[in-house]
């Protein structure tokens, strides 16, 4: 680009002065070098009256240095040609885009921006905040600031830190090469910044003092605030990204992660010491992390690490516990019952007609399969895993104690938060709507005399529920219907397995591999409608909570965190919840079978129950989600929509810049990136599988494993995105991770519920221990097989039901069926039988004695560790009284200096003078604790 044609903005850089390319060595800086670009504004502008195919309209822009746009109308210009619709509303773009950026100087901003030079193309107006700005928007926003005085951490008892120090060896090739943000021995105090009391900081340089977070943040809070009359009195930058009157807006990357050369930044560090596959092993450099990315993404990367190192000590027991009935296998009794040919149960035909009588002895191989996951180890298991879950997340508040002491988190208040709320671009437009309406002044008269002099009223500036009820009904119907959506999705699944088990059951090639294909299809058809049902939710989640309407992007956030939660909860789990809670309870009895439409039975548990294929289910869906959904979708689906960017841009009429593009600045880089979306994506696939590995884990031992080593992969996949893949996210400040805190602890106290129902409902555990202790004549399970099964006289079938041509030898009076139930020739027959009732008592009272165990430990987990750790309790009371100390010590320093020049000139006589105004403004600036300390002490 030409140095002379530079634009200008707030009359920074002389245009005549030429720069040279040798001085133009930094690309997060503005032309002159020296102030640094805090932040970027894009957009695509299209000159007046050249459409898409069209040539250059023969007319230029220039900047001026007062941040008006001069036209130089160039001969054979069409200045005189009458506005089509099109232009008229670049035109309207345009003058809203230079009453935004007028205001945003008049706030003390400097910006910069390329000459419109083509006849249509992308412009980047680059944003610096001078020290001005920075140090009022720093003491307007409370942003604490680390002060002169430092300190030292209170170190651990001996024992402990001998212990620590030989963690800390051991431990150290796994942690990253990366500079200590958090000195584990030396702490700065902190304090939020006051342009009044400098002293008390070391502010050594400027342009250094607040990093580029801080300064990205800044200005993001001024862009946000800023108004527009032009567009409605619009309020922000979102509400112009909403309308189209800019493209983007964002914070620039520090430089190229992967340029070559030994210069470092902290993109480039993180990228080599985190976001690469190659060091998976290794420890993840939280403060780094959130040093670049702002407090709100480092908790999410902290929580996640959390959570995975959680997963290494239940995948270990996990997998002792399959171990375990691996090992056990072969002294299983029941399965060597189920398995004994000479002692053959002919069991009662599967399905009508075409079924015949079939052998127990045939279900030999589920029968052992299913005492891999239904033992005595699994309700063991399920305890731990109830205990885990609460210390996972007794755990995480401690860290996010420790983290919040570290990062400085510990004074967020909610008023201080909810300063840096504003309302979101659809809620003023609403609000805008009912003021209209409300009168019949035009949107602009309206917003003269409402918005700016009865600010305070409360009953045309904001939405009542009134006029959000449409939106709630809507709300509260469409949620009905897409869960009735789900369920009847399952309901067609089942209907489609007892029709294929049917339809295979008619040729005697498929006959004996029915229930293994029926299981295998219908579990990778329910993956597959989870899958697409999950894109769909998560899209009408966001269209439900935009007609509710939320005044803040928190609100916002929340609600829809909460209706997506719920949608893709009720998806994921709903087929496993069949099989474990629902399957074969309702099938009847020979003689007597449930139909759902005619001909086609319910369908029954399999031999050795319905635990087996509850964990087939749980692990398809389990591993089919991570793989495609997770990894896939997160790999592929970014990398498609670069292409598709990259095609477009190349495609697009216009000239382009060879020489702008071999050598790219660093905003072009930034905005071909995909925009940052939040981290609810994020969040919720992890909450999700958090459902998979405590809901139903006494099924399924192994899904903390595999939960382990999606992770693994999970951790690095976040990083890479986020490094390479993504624009810089804002900078957020919060102090913990929201509320997805609350659904965790919801989930993990549901999980003790789910367990308590899949232990006594769905496995055999209960009547296995109902018989050895009530009805075994040895104490043991032998004959534990026969005593779940039922008689049932073949004659009382019922009329065209009776297998025909069947293939036993001997002709069968009586067939079994697994069941507790009266036999044939008793008074009355088939009736539930004392065992039945004995064993359903038994279920529920594990379940209520397995409840409140659980719940009693998990209280007392809870009491025992405490949610804020000692040493951190003791170490932000340390630091409230060392501040007051170094307040007390830097304002005496302060006195000392004001007083000496007043004595050398006034004499000793009017020393006492000179002392109270100096203490004045302290005073009022600082808490009147910390003051009237100060007077004592100074007066001492």
């Amino acid at each position: 680009m030409d140095p002379e044609n530079l634009p200008v903005i707030n009359n920074y850089l002389d245009t005549n002065e030429p720069v040279s390319s040798e001085a133009r060595r930094s690309r997060m800086h503005f032309h002159d070098n020296q102030r640094k670009v805090d932040y970027v504004l894009a957009y695509h502008y299209r000159k007046r009256g050249v459409h898409p195919g069209q040539g250059s309209p023969g007319q230029s822009l220039a900047i001026v240095s007062n941040g008006e746009t001069g036209k130089e109308p160039h001969p054979g210009g069409h200045g005189d040609i009458e506005l089509g619709p099109l232009d008229a509303l670049e035109e309207e773009k345009k003058e809203q885009r230079e009453e935004f950026e007028h205001n945003l100087m008049e706030a003390g901003l400097e910006l910069e921006k390329d000459l419109e030079s083509k006849s249509q193309g992308s412009v980047f107006v680059r944003i610096h905040a001078p020290w001005q700005v920075l140090a009022r928007e720093a003491e307007f926003l409370k942003i604490k600031v680390p002060t002169k005085k430092m300190y030292e951490i209170k170190s651990e008892g001996s024992i402990a830190k001998k212990f620590n120090e030989l963690l800390q060896k051991l431990s150290s090739p796994l942690k990253p090469r990366v500079p200590e943000h958090s000195n584990n021995k030396m702490k700065n105090l902190s304090y939020p910044f006051s342009r009044e009391k400098m002293y008390l900081y070391n502010v050594q340089d400027k342009d250094t003092f607040f990093d580029n977070a801080t300064r990205s943040r800044i200005v993001h809070e001024i862009l946000k605030r800023t108004a527009c009359s032009r567009a409605n009195n619009t309020m922000g930058i979102n509400s112009l990204i909403a309308n189209n009157i800019y493209e983007a807006a964002y914070p620039l990357h520090d430089g190229e992660y992967d340029s070559p050369g030994d210069d470092t930044n902290d993109r480039k560090l993180l990228y080599r010491e985190w976001a690469r596959y190659g060091v998976f092993y290794k420890f993840q450099p939280i403060d780094l992390i959130r040093k670049y990315f702002g407090e709100k993404i480092g908790l999410y990367f902290a929580w996640l690490g959390l959570y995975t190192s959680f997963l290494i000590p239940s995948s270990v027991i996990g997998v002792i516990v399959f171990l375990y009935g691996c090992a056990t296998i072969e002294e299983d009794i029941p399965s060597k019952e189920m398995c004994d040919q000479q002692n053959a149960f002919t069991m009662c035909p599967l399905c009508d007609k075409s079924c015949d009588y079939w052998n127990l002895s045939s279900a030999c191989g589920t029968a052992k399969a299913s005492h891999l996951f239904d033992n005595p180890a699994t309700v063991f298991f399920s305890i731990f895993m109830a205990l885990w879950a609460t210390m996972f997340l007794e755990n995480w508040k401690r860290l996010q104690m420790r983290l919040g002491y570290f990062w400085d988190l510990t004074g967020i208040e909610e008023e201080e938060e909810r300063a840096q709320e504003h309302s979101r671009p659809e809620y003023e437009t609403k609000v805008r709507e009912k003021m209209l309406k409300a009168s019949g002044k035009s949107v602009v008269q309206k917003l003269g005399t409402n918005m700016t002099e009865n600010e305070d009223e409360d009953d045309e500036d904001k939405l009542t529920w009134k006029d959000r009820f449409p939106g709630y009904l809507m709300n509260f119907a469409s949620i009905l219907f897409m869960i009735a959506l789900t369920f009847s999705i399952v309901f067609g699944v089942i209907v489609y397995r007892i029709t294929t088990a049917a339809a295979l059951s008619l040729n005697k090639y498929t006959r004996s591999n029915v229930r293994v294909t029926v299981t295998a299809t219908a579990v990778i058809i329910n993956l597959v409608v989870i899958l697409i049902l999950d894109e769909i939710y998560g899209a009408v989640a966001v269209w439900l909570t935009k007609i509710e309407v939320p005044k803040t992007e928190q609100t916002f956030e929340e609600r829809l965190i909460l209706k997506a939660f719920l949608l893709k909860f009720v998806n994921a789990y709903s087929p496993i919840f069949y099989v474990a809670f629902f399957k074969g309870r309702f099938v009847g009895r020979p003689g007597s079978y449930v139909y759902v439409f005619d001909g086609y039975r319910m369908e029954e548990c399999a031999p050795g129950g319905c635990l087996m294929e509850l964990c087939i289910q749980l692990s398809i869906i389990m591993l089919g989600k991570q793989l495609i959904q997770n990894n896939i979708f997160e790999i592929g689906v970014p990398k498609l929509k670069k292409l598709f960017r990259k095609l477009k841009d190349e495609t697009e009429p216009g000239e382009t810049d060879s020489a702008h593009s071999k050598h790219p600045e660093q905003w072009d880089l930034d905005y071909s990136l995909e925009p940052y979306t939040g981290l609810t994506p994020e969040y919720m696939e992890m909450i999700i599988q958090f459902g998979f590995v405590t809901l139903f884990v006494a099924s399924f031992p192994l899904a903390p494993v595999f939960a382990l080593l999606n992770n693994v992969i999970e951790v690095r996949l976040d990083a890479k995105k986020f490094v390479t893949e993504l624009r810089r996210p804002d900078a957020v400040r919060t102090k913990d991770i929201g509320i997805w805190f609350d659904i965790l602890s919801g989930i993990g106290k549901f999980s003790v519920i789910s367990n308590a129902f899949v232990i006594a409902i769905t496995s055999d555990f209960i009547p296995r221990l109902v018989y050895q202790y009530a009805y075994s004549h040895n104490g043991t399970l032998h004959g534990f097989v026969n005593h779940t099964l039922s008689f049932f006289n073949v004659s009382q079938l019922k009329e065209g039901t009776q297998p025909e041509n069947s293939q036993f030898d001997q002709e069968v009076q009586f067939c079994r069926f697994k069941d507790y139930r009266e036999p044939p020739w008793v008074p009355n027959p088939y009736e539930f039988s004392k065992q039945y009732w004995a064993i359903l008592s038994a279920r529920l009272a594990f379940v209520i004695i397995f409840q409140n165990l659980v719940m009693f430990l998990s209280v007392l987990v809870d009491w025992m560790i405490p949610d804020i750790p000692t040493d951190i309790s003791d170490q932000i009371k340390k630091e409230k009284s060392l501040l007051v100390d170094f307040f007390l010590k830097e304002e005496h320093e302060k006195l000392k200096l004001t007083d000496e020049p007043a004595q050398r000139s006034l004499g000793g006589g009017r020393h006492s003078r000179s002392r109270a105004p100096s203490w004045a403004p302290s005073g009022q600036s600082q808490p009147g604790s910390i003051a009237s300390s100060g007077s004592q002490h100074t007066n001492v």
